[in-house]
């Protein structure tokens, strides 16, 4: 597929793009190379493929929620601003 000039400028109005005389060349090359690839891409063979939504089968692994003993509780605390019965002290938030 050609791509001709006023299609170019048609395209570029609609996308309220402004091109200069100098970059219509460039612009025409870079939509023809588009327009090709989308026309190999279409050409792909595809029959007897099924239909995928992603490119891998993972899913959400959810470790086992087990309490851990902690051994060394004061390096824990250490940088705690208050501490209280061996736990965090922090300013209550419900009234």
């Amino acid at each position: 597929m050609k791509v001709e000039k006023e299609e170019l400028l048609h395209i570029a109005k609609l996308a309220n793009i402004k091109i200069s005389e100098d970059e219509i060349d460039n612009y025409l090359l870079n939509l023809q190379d588009i327009l090709n690839f989308a026309n190999v891409v279409n050409k792909a063979p595809v029959e007897g493929l099924g239909e995928t939504i992603g490119t891998n089968n993972n899913y959400n692994v959810f470790r086992k929620d087990e309490v851990v003993e902690f051994e060394d509780q004061e390096s824990l605390l250490q940088n705690a601003p208050e501490k209280e019965q061996h736990m965090f002290k922090i300013p209550k938030v419900i009234n």
